[in-house]
Formats: C-alpha cells, structure tokens, sequence
C-alpha cells in the first residue's frame, strides 16, 4: 500500500508526523479532544465505544492500570465506517481498522486475505495512501505444525490480499497473538499522503528473504519506516533474531540483551542518534506473564525514563520470549 518513490522526499514539504503517548484518561475525554486520530484500550475491560477512532486490542496489558494509547495529529480529524472497516483522517494522516471472526470467513488464511484485500482497496482510493506502518494480533498464532501454523498461514493470507499493492517495498509491521477469542483477527494502520523510507536493519536478514524453513511465504515487512516527517521511527516487532535465525532459546534476559542490540541497530541505519527518551513510547509484548517484572526491570535499567507498555502477547516464533516494538522521535 505504498505508491511513489522514496526519492519523492527530497520534493515533498514535511508532514508533521502523529503525536503517540499514554495517558491514564478516560476514553470519552481524550475522543474529545482536537485532532485525536485514534486511541485504542488494552484488555478484556476496557468499555465499548461506537466512534471508529476507538479500538479495543485483544491483548491483556501488564500494568495497572492499563493506559491508553493515544494518536494525535494537528488540525481537524473526519472519521467514518464501511461495513466491518473503521477510519479516520487528518492533517494528512489515515488511521484505518478491521478486525474479523475467522469462523464467519473461512480459518486464518482466508480471513487475513479478505481484511487485507478491504484495506487495500480502501486506501487505494485515498489521498493517504502510502501506508507507513501495520499492527496485525491474531489468537493462537503459534498453533498448527509446519506450514499449517497460524501465523503462516497468516503469511500466506496477508500475500495474497495485498496482491501487487506493496511491490515498492513493505511498510513496518507487528504481528502478535493474543490471548483472548482465537478466532479474533485485528488489523489497523497508519498512512500517510507521502512515502516515508524503509529501513532494514544490517543485523539481521530482510523479512521477505527469509528462507523456506519460515513457510511458503516469508513475512511481509520492513524492519521500521522513517516517517515522512523525517524525524520519527516507527520500529517494527523486533525481537532476539539474528541472521534469519532465533537467538538465545528460552533464556529471557540474553533475548532481551539482542532484542536492544537490534533496536539500535535499526536506529542507525536510520540515521537516529543512539538510545530512547521519554517522547519515544514503546510496546513490550511478553509471552509469559510472569516473566513481566523481569522485562520491566530490564528496560528501566536499561531504557531509563521511556515509556514502555507491558502486554501479554505471543512471538510469531514459539522460542521467543518477548518483542519490543514502538517509536523514535528525534
């Protein structure tokens, strides 16, 4: 979902780019406010809302209490529905929703290619149509042997509904399971009415080459995108992989040592100075819940200062204890 050229940058006036924080609020108090785009609650209690902006995520937050996850931009926001897809735009930015019941549309495959190809045809009549980066949070991502595991057949259901849409190259993506409804699917994004500029991270091997061992189709996503505003990151899940290979198997603390090597790394290829402050909000997705506090710690010794949302959320890769993703703002 990516039209036009990285070099369109060098033409292009900055877009400034979504503010996104935490707050403890109440949902209706920051719907209300000038040039929400999005805010999305965390967990089984979070209350119902009809304003699309709002979305409820299947993952459990670690904390307590739970915060919102709150998109700002500047100047007026319109938002509106078509049918299961939920949107809103401002200031030259598209936030855009699904989310589907895998038994109403045919298993996990078919159900992540009909919410792909209804988002594909939907920013594709959008003025913002470079999408910069994609969340995707199914249940039970790692069940299934070989080729039929969830998240591949994910894989193969996100290839075939964004058809040619990406050929340009992938926006930064997430893909987390959830521990709620399995047969849940939600999918939401941030788009832009200009390019940003992939980054890939020289640690490790491009998503889309990764080799067949991972399924028949390998993910579809780049390491994190440089925001056309130029001066933010939004960091794709990142996690200990080295090469194309898991590293440091069901030890917590050296997967957590890798994973911040592979955030900075990502940082520089960006072109970003090292390390995060407290305008760079990110997401920890634990796997067992009880290894939280430990996680936690790590990143307060080690990320001083930032904040970080603890989630319950499984890896796409069973051997994987914890991913971080999040942003960067120069």
């Amino acid at each position: 979902m990516t039209h036009g050229s990285e070099s369109a940058l060098s033409v292009s006036p900055r877009r400034r780019a979504p503010q996104v924080s935490y707050r403890n609020a109440a949902s209706p108090d920051v719907l209300n406010e000038p040039g929400t785009l999005a805010v999305f609650g965390f967990g089984a209690g979070v209350p119902a809302h009809d304003d699309p902006r709002w979305m409820a995520i299947a993952l459990e937050c670690l904390d307590a209490p739970a915060p919102l996850e709150v998109w700002q931009v500047e100047g007026q926001v319109t938002h509106g529905s078509e049918g299961d897809l939920r949107w809103s735009a401002g200031d030259g930015w598209l936030f855009a929703a699904i989310e589907l019941d895998e038994r109403a549309h045919g298993g996990p495959r078919d159900t992540a290619e009909l919410a792909y190809r209804q988002l594909r045809e939907f920013v594709d009549r959008r003025p913002e149509r470079h999408v910069q980066r994609i969340w995707n949070y199914l249940g039970a991502i790692n069940q299934g042997e070989g080729d039929g595991e969830r998240y591949k057949l994910f894989c193969d259901g996100r290839a075939a509904g964004m058809g040619h849409f990406f050929n340009e190259g992938f926006p930064a993506a997430t893909a987390i399971g959830h521990h709620t409804d399995a047969h849940t699917l939600q999918i939401y994004l941030l788009a832009c009415d200009r390019p940003g500029v992939r980054v890939e991270n020289p640690r490790q091997v491009s998503a889309w080459r990764y080799p067949r061992q991972y399924g028949r189709t390998p993910p579809s996503f780049a390491r994190a995108m440089s925001l056309p505003s130029q001066d933010v990151l939004a960091i794709s899940g990142t996690a200990a992989v080295v090469g194309h290979s898991s590293a440091h198997e069901d030890d917590l603390d050296a997967q957590l040592d890798e994973t911040l090597a592979n955030l900075e790394a990502l940082l520089a290829s960006a072109g970003m100075p090292a390390g995060f402050d407290t305008r760079s909000p990110l997401k920890a997705y634990v796997r067992h819940a009880i290894d939280a506090p430990r996680v936690l710690d790590f990143l307060q010794t080690h990320l001083p200062g930032v904040p970080v949302l603890m989630l319950h959320g499984d890896v796409c890769r069973s051997e994987l204890l914890v991913e971080i993703d999040g942003w960067r703002y120069a």
